[in-house]
């Protein structure tokens, strides 16, 4: 191995490095000051070691000491297991397939915004449908957590259905609120024509529509409609509503108007595509998935040019 005889016995009987006995002194410290202050963590027992014993550990050297001596702080408060909140409760049938909505009353997406005007508190919560970008009910709440502002706009669209005698099934998609997972919410469309779909937790791309929706439709309300000088915040919200959906033009539509839109489609002027049917569900992201796309094209033409 090319190590003399002498250098090696000298190596196996050499006495603790100054590095190794400065390691052992520490844990020897860190130990006894742990035992006489077992409430605290690594970052006290690093400051109170470094005033007292005149150290300058750094906060990662003791934790690393703890961590190699198994030591852990006390505390008199226990964790209590807590049962898994439920989640998935209903499973998302839309993903990133937004664009497949062929027709009203297909998909009906919902959420909740709230604003302050003159410090009083407001939750306004909006149903929107995805193919005719119409607000198809709008309830307000004037406390933080009201839930019958939910209920009370899921009934309005399902009258809504009714009142236009819709017989195909339609998509009410949420987030994983906990009124909107609720039984009592449910409950409203268990006979109906009606299929809950919710997106997945912490993804707010999974409803683009609402989240891209409420994000201008405030700032509409603010600077347009100088909301926060209204002195009747509610009626001011309902005539922008109004103008919304009778007079205001849509970039998503082609800047047609959403009620002009809706009677155009049912009057039998656009074409009538069965797309959302034929949708196929992932949960790999749109841009993910166009990305992709481009690259596969490009590895193509690129085999093609090698072929020839």
């Amino acid at each position: 191995m090319g190590v003399s005889r002498s250098g090696y016995y000298k190596w196996l009987n050499r006495d603790d490095s100054k590095q190794e006995s400065r390691r052992e002194e520490a844990k020897e410290i860190i130990t006894k000051v742990h035992n006489d202050h077992p409430s605290h963590g690594y970052r006290w027992v690093t400051a109170f070691i470094n005033y007292n014993y005149s150290k300058n550990y750094s906060p990662g050297f003791v934790y690393s000491a703890f961590r190699a001596l198994g030591i852990k702080s006390l505390t008199k408060h226990k964790e209590k297991p807590r049962k898994r909140k439920e989640r998935d409760k209903y499973p998302n049938l839309i993903f990133s397939t937004w664009e497949t909505v062929d027709r009203p009353r297909q998909v009906i997406v919902s959420d909740m915004t709230c604003f302050y005007v003159y410090y009083s508190y407001y939750e306004l919560t909006m149903y929107f449908d995805v193919f005719t970008k119409q607000i198809v009910a709008a309830r307000f709440g004037r406390r933080r957590g009201d839930r019958m502002q939910y209920i009370d706009g899921l009934i309005d669209v399902i009258a809504l259905l009714e009142e236009e005698g819709v017989t195909e099934p339609v998509v009410i998609h949420t987030d994983q609120g906990s009124v909107y997972a609720s039984m009592a919410y449910n409950e409203l469309i268990k006979d109906k024509n009606i299929n809950r779909s919710m997106s997945r937790p912490g993804k707010p791309t999974d409803n683009p529509v609402n989240e891209s929706l409420n994000g201008w439709i405030k700032e509409e309300l603010f600077i347009d409609f100088k909301l926060d000088e209204s002195k009747d915040p509610i009626e001011t919200v309902k005539g922008y509503i109004k103008y919304y959906n009778s007079q205001r033009p849509s970039w998503a539509l082609n800047y047609d108007i959403p009620d002009l839109f809706y009677e155009k489609y049912m009057n039998g002027e656009m074409e009538h595509k069965d797309t959302f049917n034929k949708r196929v569900l992932t949960e790999v992201p749109k841009y993910v998935l166009k990305k992709m796309s481009t690259s596969k094209n490009e590895n193509d033409e690129k085999n093609e040019d090698v072929s020839t």
